[in-house]
């Protein structure tokens, strides 16, 4: 990625803000939190369609008394594909037009909501949705600190980025062991993890909004960039909080 939307900017050398470039900046964190709410319901939609309905299910899952024992192949390309989307999104930014991003963007919490629907097989509807009302919850506090603090979070935001890189590896290597410990560890460090991230990313994106003030295309492309960065906050948060309190079904 460009590493002008992932520098940081310094906030008290220059003194106070002027309040145009306050209003400025809550227009532009607005926009941000638009496009990840919008995503993420987007994202809920598709999974609950996905579940609710047998030909589609039927198209991502090898299905069987009325329960996925298996993925299709395009369930797993459906599965595996966002992976390449934030690459693309990641490193073919400057490439890329502000319309091609959000295309990407949409389509991205599109693919994620297919892989999600699994949730609705394992959980309760009523786990589900209560462990999504603590997680808005949480994300809320979590981003209004990152928002209003003063203290540099770049070191937190370099730890929890160095163990996300190691709850990714327990996790490959927990497919192959399959053990219960391990995975309540690995829930329990995830829910730490992307709480750090979620305060992190949040300063960051405030941030970035002095290098790209005043050239519109930019804006655009930082806002939805923010965007995919709170998204993934919230949706991994809300996953390691529900393995960790929903209800099986």
């Amino acid at each position: 990625m460009d590493n002008r939307y992932m520098r940081t900017a310094g906030y008290g050398a220059t003194g106070a803000r002027s309040m145009a470039t306050d209003a400025g900046l809550r227009r532009y964190m607005l926009g941000v939190y638009n496009y990840m709410a919008s995503a993420v319901l987007l994202t809920g939609i598709v999974s609950l369609l996905v579940y609710s309905n047998d030909a589609l299910s039927g198209l991502f899952y090898q299905m069987q008394a009325g329960r996925p024992v298996g993925m299709t192949g395009l369930g797993w390309i459906a599965t595996l594909s966002p992976l390449a989307f934030i690459l693309v999104l990641s490193f073919g930014i400057n490439k890329l037009s502000a319309g091609a991003t959000q295309a990407l963007f949409w389509t991205f919490a599109v693919l994620f909501g297919i892989s999600m629907s699994s949730i609705f097989y394992t959980y309760t509807g009523q786990s589900i949705a209560q462990v999504f009302f603590v997680t808005a919850i949480a994300f809320g506090g979590l981003s209004l600190y990152g928002y209003t603090t003063k203290r540099d979070l770049g070191p937190v935001g370099t730890f929890a980025i160095m163990g996300l890189i190691g709850i990714i590896i327990a996790s490959l290597v927990n497919i192959f062991v399959a053990s219960s410990m391990m995975s309540f560890i690995i829930s329990v460090a995830g829910v730490l993890i992307f709480a750090a991230l979620t305060a992190y990313d949040t300063q960051r994106i405030r941030q970035t909004y002095d290098m790209v003030v005043g050239n519109a295309e930019m804006m655009k492309k930082a806002s939805v960039m923010g965007a995919l960065s709170l998204y993934l906050d919230f949706v991994n948060l809300f996953m390691m909080l529900l393995s960790l309190l929903g209800n099986r079904e």
